[in-house]
Order: structure tokens, then sequence, then C-alpha cells
């Protein structure tokens, strides 16, 4: 199966062009062949550091916003996921939706979600595409072990982890190292491929972010279950990738089990324990 990444500038607050870029997106991985690709975190209404500008752009599951989405994937065969701030009653959450040909299939919500006014998402859905099993997590969650182990031990095979990234000039050399060793581990514990889909600003006055000057630089790959990078995109710029994977049985680490599900099943009361003393 071929996968895809539209590593592609959200402009904050502009959800019209924001839609037909995503189309665009869609237009190549169905010239691909892609058989899903991914867009990144919030690219659908930006991701704004602040409450009043995520709320204004923020959007209903039910709403005209999604219907437009719908309507976009009903024209093209690749399946979608894609970010935007989801209004969910009076709580705002930072959601991935997953649609194929019209058809919302399901969302995911940050787990880890460091902005005060997203609320965290406590659900970890895994889906099935042409015989592949697949989850999301979205930019920090892959740093933490838990969530991704959900995942696996849901049969998850493929991890996709839209990102937005914008990281000041000081902090860009140990973010880029530390978000890579995360990946591997995660990919090497769980005996799955994982899927970094960042961001790229070219255009700070457009990406929403107020408190800090900083780089979106992209740096998005494919990962393999050996935390072997199979591509990755340029930085600093646009751009598309794919990879062809192969959904192969789980390798079985340790004991017949992944490292991360044999590590749980045989040290987690350790853990609590060690917690409850500390």
């Amino acid at each position: 199966m071929k996968i895809a990444h539209c590593q592609f500038e959200s402009w904050c607050g502009d959800f019209s062009r924001n839609l037909r870029r995503f189309e665009q997106g869609l237009e190549m991985a169905d010239k691909a062949q892609a058989a899903i690709v991914s867009f990144p975190e919030c690219f659908l209404t930006g991701y704004p550091d602040t409450e009043e500008a995520a709320r204004a752009g923020a959007f209903a599951n039910d709403s005209t916003e999604m219907m437009q989405v719908l309507d976009v994937t009903s024209r093209h065969e690749a399946l979608a996921i894609v970010g935007y701030n989801e209004q969910r009653g009076p709580a705002l959450y930072n959601t991935v939706l997953v649609a194929h040909r019209g058809h919302l299939l399901g969302t995911y919500s940050k787990c880890a979600a460091y902005q005060k006014f997203h609320k965290q998402g406590r659900e970890f859905p895994v889906w099935e595409h042409r015989g592949l099993k697949f989850g999301v997590l979205i930019c920090a969650d892959g740093g933490y072990i838990e969530p991704a182990r959900i995942l696996a031990l849901k049969g998850a095979r493929v991890i996709f982890a839209p990102h937005f990234n914008y990281i000041s000039d000081n902090g860009l050399i140990p973010h880029f190292m530390k978000v890579r060793a995360d990946h591997g581990a995660r990919a090497v514990e769980n005996d799955v491929y994982f899927i970094r889909g960042n961001n790229v600003v070219l255009d700070p006055a457009k990406s929403g972010i107020t408190r800090n000057e900083g780089v979106g630089y992209g740096d998005s790959y494919i990962m393999d279950p050996n935390g072997e990078i199979l591509v990755r995109s340029r930085r600093h710029i646009e751009d598309f990738i794919t990879a062809e994977i192969e959904d192969h049985p789980a390798q079985g680490k340790a004991w017949g089990l992944t490292k991360s599900a044999w590590s749980w099943r045989e040290f987690h009361g350790f853990i609590e324990d060690a917690m409850r003393k500390a």
C-alpha cells in the first residue's frame, strides 16, 4: 500500500484557502495512487496560540464547514486524515478527522494538548482501510509511551502523527533531535510504521503564532518498524511525500509480543508501586 503526506502551510483563520489546499493535496494523492494521505495538525483552521483566535476558526462535526470537507473527499479516492480546531459544545479540542469518499469515519482528539484552551482527548480509535489497521496521534502525543502502545495493542500497524511546529531558533536543533528519537522509539517499541506529518511555515504572519518568533521547518517522514526513515520531506518548503509500506504481521520482538506490550505486561505493577512510593 502507498501512503502519503502533504507538508503544506496552513493559513490561520482562512478556512476557504485551506480547504482548497486540502483538495489539491487529495488530487496529488490520487495521482500518486496513494491509499491514505495525511495533512498537518489543525490544517483546516490553522493552529493559533490564543483561545480567541482558536474559537473564531473552530467548527463542529455537524457544521457547514464539515459538510464542505466531506464534499471535497467525495470527489477523491484517497482516504484523508486532516486536523482542525473542533468546537464540541463549550469545549475546544485539537482534533483530526478521518474521511473517505464523503463519509466521516471518525475523529481523534489530541491527548497531550498543551494549549490551555484545548480539552484533552481520552479516546484512541483504530480504523481499517483496505485491510490495513491504523491509528492517529497528534504532534506531542508521540512523545509519550502509552498513546502509541494503546493503538498498537488495538491492532494498529501504522500510526499517523499530524504535526504543527513553529520552533524558536535557539531550540531548533534540540527539538529536531528529540522528535526523531521519540518517533524511532515508538516505531521500534510497537513494531509499527510511524508517519510524522509536519507543517511548514513560509509566512509567519499567517501562522497564528503570536508569542514567539520561530521556524516551521517541516521534516516530515515515514518511518518503518525498525526506526528507519523510508522517505523524508525537504525542509523549509511545501512538499509531498509517499512511500510503499508492507502490512507484515507483527514481528514479536520479545517472547511473542512487541517490546512495548511485553514490558507493560511484565512490569506495570512495579511501575505503579514505584509511583506510590515516589
